[in-house]
């Protein structure tokens, strides 16, 4: 997530690639000559001459503790724009001499942290992030850090009191956006809505990656309260900040989805689908159109050549998309399921409840459904989508 915060913070929730990093195609034969494989950086792009010089200085001096974190700092920010998890790489390499160590540097700690939470090592993340926060409390990246991860894992009362250590440490907009984030998952969806709502307005001068974040979290909110009209009004105004942020443009086309607005999405990613997650709402959106045409026949042969190579690599972050794919485009229900479970034992958003829920009513599989089931009702979690497919599953007892 680009400069959202002062230093380096980086909430995950926003941002797809924190969670699920792009996938990149094993090798394959084009249909033909003319067919586009990848558009690569222009090298007269501002922050790839960048990413070079740091390239150069860090090879003259690897052992430069804030030459190194700067580096890796870019190398992040640029894999968060360009959903490209390669820059991770990067980044991990710059930190290479105290990568290993038990105990580096405090900066490099905590870059550790949020590359490890990009892979979904999130136990080894928390142990960094437990460090970092025993030994400077006022520390607010790593609370911020610790919050989301805690957040994605459904640790919500540990959350909550990361969440709250941020009141004394940083803006009222990033504190009230960290709380409201675990109460929408913990039956307290409109009093937080209205709360983040009620803060954005009053901090009109929040710098526009802030406020990205934030429209994108709130048009999230009242899509899952089943609010099409204020959905699309916050997605709407977060586009016209910020027209390239990954997130962003992933989660307002799973909502034009939804809407069964498959037009509207095409018109959306067409030109982002270098990212494998905004590939995926191409061809549901192709899928949903109805026609099998050539454009759905290469954008499923692409995905299954992304997703067969991430699993050769040993990636397991991406099952979640995984699952979708499997789900609504290849039509196989019970593959999915393996993948959304395998998904929920890891993280537990209602994107996650979702897919699991939908590939165990295709599977006709209530059992598998009912860990979710159970976390929905334990948690009073407020999701029409949700609730929908939870009555649907149950009805079919």
């Amino acid at each position: 997530m680009p400069n959202r915060f002062a230093r380096i913070a980086v909430p995950a929730l926003l941002l797809y690639a924190l969670t699920v990093p792009a996938l990149h195609a094993a090798p394959y034969i084009p249909a033909s000559g003319s067919t586009v494989i990848e558009r690569l950086p222009r090298r007269a792009d501002p922050a790839q001459r960048e990413l070079a010089a740091l390239r150069a200085q860090l090879a003259a001096s690897p052992r430069d503790l804030a030459l190194a974190t700067r580096t890796a700092q870019r190398y992040i920010t640029v894999a968060r724009q360009e959903t490209d998890p390669r820059y991770f790489g990067y980044a991990q390499a710059a930190l290479a001499p105290w990568w290993a160590m038990p105990a580096p540097p405090p900066e490099v700690r905590l870059l550790r942290a949020i590359l490890l939470q990009s892979t979904h090592h999130f136990a080894e993340a928390v142990r960094d992030l437990d460090a970092i926060v025993a030994a400077d409390p006022k520390n607010s990246q790593a609370w911020l850090t610790r919050a989301i991860v805690q957040t994605v894992r459904g640790d919500y009362e540990a959350a909550t009191a990361s969440c709250a250590r941020l009141s004394s440490l940083s803006t009222e907009l990033v504190t009230i956006t960290c709380v409201a984030n675990v109460g929408t998952m913990t039956g307290r969806s409109a009093k937080s809505e209205a709360l983040l709502d009620l803060t954005l307005r009053r901090n009109q001068e929040a710098d526009a990656g802030m406020q990205v974040w934030v429209l994108t979290l709130l048009g999230e909110m009242a899509q899952r309260r089943g609010d099409a009209k204020a959905a699309e009004e916050r997605f709407k105004r977060a586009l016209a900040l910020d027209a390239r942020d990954s997130y962003l443009l992933g989660a307002y086309a799973d909502f034009l989805l939804d809407q069964q607005r498959a037009p509207d999405v095409i018109a959306l990613v067409k030109d982002h689908t270098r990212i494998d997650g905004l590939l995926l709402r191409h061809a549901l959106a192709l899928r949903q159109g109805g026609a099998a045409t050539d454009a759905l026949r290469n954008a499923d042969a692409e995905l299954k050549a992304r997703f067969d190579a991430a699993m050769r690599r040993g990636d397991t972050v991406h099952q979640r998309e995984q699952a979708r794919y499997e789900l609504h485009i290849r039509g196989d229900a019970k593959t999915a399921l393996a993948l959304a479970l395998q998904n929920w034992a890891v993280q537990k958003e209602s994107a996650d409840m979702r897919v699991l829920l939908e590939a165990a009513a295709k599977a006709g599989d209530k059992a598998a459904a009912a860990p979710v089931i159970d976390w929905v009702a334990g948690h009073a979690v407020e999701d029409v989508a949700v609730a929908r497919l939870v009555r649907q599953i149950k009805a079919g007892a």
